[in-house]
């Protein structure tokens, strides 16, 4: 099974430009998008089944999920007491396992975003929990931090630690998802590549490779050995994240 996640920054954008043709190269089964930023639920791709999270306030954050077969189901948000108004989460059953499509909030130097997101990290983490009893997890989107250096242009890291204050909050919780029992497959299989999904529009900085690795797929300690590859897509454009692609055998 081929399963690709993409922070699209805007899903109009992204159709107007012809962006997913790339994707057909890869023939992925699933399709996870982050930040659709839209209330229309346009053909994205002929052939896949389409299911939406949007968020209540147009133009902005939401999540979809393409599917080349129908769910046996689907679920948007996370915990029931938690309000996922902003359409950051969306699960679908499938025969082997749970897939979550998550756009984790950004804290955006801001204290009141910084709760939020912190109150989101929690209600993903006890979600989570609640689902490893039933059956295995894999988990993938934007998760809006790096989790360690080697996930950061060097000359970028200055710029990370300015931000500590919230870095270090929302690295911890990330980690304190993986105690569940979940493996960042990318960093399994490479653990002393760098490779990013996210760059700056600014100062050409994709051209020169100065990026972030934002963008994961986290998957249950168990399935991990049925994992073949994780590969960015570094060459597919249209947003200011690249696809990224897992390989598994399920």
């Amino acid at each position: 099974m081929r399963i690709v996640s993409w922070n699209l920054n805007g899903l109009p954008s992204c159709l107007k430009s012809g962006a997913f043709g790339p994707l057909l190269e890869y023939q992925p089964d699933v399709i996870c998008l982050q930040e659709i930023r839209t209330r229309a639920e346009p053909v994205v791709l002929e052939g896949y089944w389409h299911y939406w999270n949007h968020s209540v306030r147009d133009k902005y954050s939401g999540t979809a999920m393409l599917l080349r077969e129908e769910l046996l189901s689907v679920y948007c948000g996370l915990t029931d007491d938690f309000d996922d108004a902003e359409g950051r989460a969306i699960t679908a059953e499938l025969q082997g396992f749970y897939l979550i499509n998550a756009y984790v909030p950004n804290s955006q130097q801001s204290f009141y975003r910084h709760a939020y997101r912190r109150e989101w990290d929690a209600a993903l983490q006890a979600y989570v929990h609640e689902l490893l009893y039933d059956k295995p997890v894999i988990i993938c989107g934007d998760f809006n931090v790096a989790r360690e250096s080697i996930d950061i242009y060097p000359e970028n890291i200055r710029l990370y630690w300015a931000n500590q204050g919230y870095a270090s909050d929302e690295r911890s919780d990330l980690e304190t998802l993986l105690e569940e029992g979940l493996t960042d497959a990318y960093r399994a299989l490479y653990p002393d590549k760098r490779s990013y999904t996210w760059w700056s529009n600014r100062l050409y900085k994709r051209k020169e490779n100065r990026g972030w690795r934002l963008d994961y797929f986290f998957v249950s300690d168990e399935l991990m050995e049925s994992v073949q590859d994780v590969v960015h897509l570094q060459d597919i454009y249209g947003s200011d994240h690249c696809p990224i692609l897992l390989e598994v055998a399920v």
